[in-house]
């Protein structure tokens, strides 16, 4: 079930994505060019205070024109291990940073047509630091129960696949 690429054609080069059209050979033997968004690895961490509050961030996303409520995430630095970028991110977007960490799971966030894979982690044992966010950033935290992020999703205040899929791992993790 694998395609061969024949052809790479480098369409534009970003400071956070690169596109590409690769010509492919299907099994078949029939070719077909398929468009990939080359985007760095990522992560998202669900930050659980002491009092089962979550720590969530609304913030404004240019590309779909809202403003949505959801989990701390960032991009990975070049040289920076996952780990170490969620630990960056959690202290950039909320001001905290954790004691304990833990991989829930990685996974593609569009496979599809994009390479970006997100490293998702719990951290517990949170406290507070002065917070220093990126400049092109302009982030709320807004602290909410756990057990309370279910009905975020269900109304679809809660939208975006990695908060979802954070959230929801993060509860059958917890047993919420």
């Amino acid at each position: 079930m694998k395609e061969r690429t024949l052809r790479t054609e480098r369409i534009y080069e970003g400071k956070i994505i690169n596109l590409r059209v690769d010509t492919v050979e299907l099994p078949s033997g029939r070719t077909t060019k398929r468009e990939i968004v080359e985007h760095d690895a990522c992560t998202a961490i669900v930050a659980l205070d002491a009092e089962g509050k979550v720590l969530l961030v609304r913030q404004y996303r240019k590309p779909v024109e809202k403003t949505l409520l959801e989990i701390p995430a960032g991009g990975v630095d070049r040289g920076e291990k996952p780990l170490e970028g969620a630990r960056r991110e959690l202290e950039e977007e909320t001001g905290f940073t954790a004691k304990r960490w833990e991989k829930l799971s990685v996974f593609y966030t569009s496979p599809g047509f994009c390479t970006e894979e997100m490293y998702l982690y719990l951290a517990t044992g949170l406290r507070p630091l002065k917070r220093k966010h990126d400049d092109d950033e302009n982030i709320e935290v807004v602290p909410t129960p756990l057990k309370d992020t279910l009905k975020l999703i269900a109304s679809g205040e809660i939208c975006d696949a990695k908060s979802i899929a954070g959230l929801l791992l993060a509860m059958c993790k917890l047993k919420v």
